[in-house]
């Protein structure tokens, strides 16, 4: 009889925006709402940074969110054309989702986001989120790194330690504050995405 395959005794959990996208979502989201409209630039992200947190942290919902931004900016733009282009917004970074799809069986895979209504669902039902056990997202937590509690939450979704969990992210302060806590923190940079396929295969078979 065959001896079951051992469980792995590592698990990696990932950012999204800068780790599974191109860029900064927020960035390109604010430059298409600029260039439909025709309103300047920086007038749409003075606004949009201003109260971006509301939706980091759930206390708006993404219409209460455009509708403060229309009347700070001057922008005249249908909420649900907005929401179209607020998720057009995303740019895939197609080498993580390989890499994503290509993890061990057995590995557990977590997902620790700062987000946003709306985004966070359209999120969950594209079918190559299907390889995460579990998604923590700021917007439904309440909090949002790198605060301790967001990596709190993160270490209790994964159901295993920190210290067997590698965090992935693409903001330093974001690594600094999950190593920290106990994971082991992996920087990412969408141009060095070989580097990090073969830090985070070492890692996961227990070399560093």
């Amino acid at each position: 009889m065959t001896d079951p395959a051992p469980t792995p005794a590592r698990h990696v959990a990932f950012d999204w925006g800068g780790v599974f996208t191109i860029g900064t979502f927020d960035g390109r989201s604010t430059q298409n709402v600029a260039d439909r409209s025709g309103v300047k630039v920086e007038r749409v992200r003075e606004s949009y940074f201003r109260h971006v947190r509301q939706l980091e942290v759930g206390a708006w919902t993404l219409p209460q969110f455009w509708t403060v931004m229309q009347q700070e900016t001057g922008v005249q733009m249908p909420y649900a054309e907005f929401e179209t282009l607020y998720l057009s917004s995303i740019l895939d970074n197609l080498p993580m989702y390989t890499s994503l799809a290509a993890l061990p069986a057995g590995v557990r895979v977590g997902l620790l986001s700062n987000n946003y209504p709306v985004v966070s669902d359209h999120l969950r039902r594209d079918p190559r989120f299907a390889r995460f056990d579990t998604l923590v997202f700021s917007n439904e937590l309440g909090q949002k790194k790198p605060h301790a509690d967001s990596f709190a939450a993160l270490e209790q979704a994964m159901q295993h330690p920190a210290g067997a969990v590698a965090f992935v992210d693409d903001v330093q302060e974001n690594i600094d504050a999950a190593n920290v806590f106990g994971f082991h923190g992996i920087l990412y940079h969408h141009e060095r995405h070989a580097e990090f396929e073969a830090e985070l295969t070492a890692w996961l078979n227990g070399e560093n």
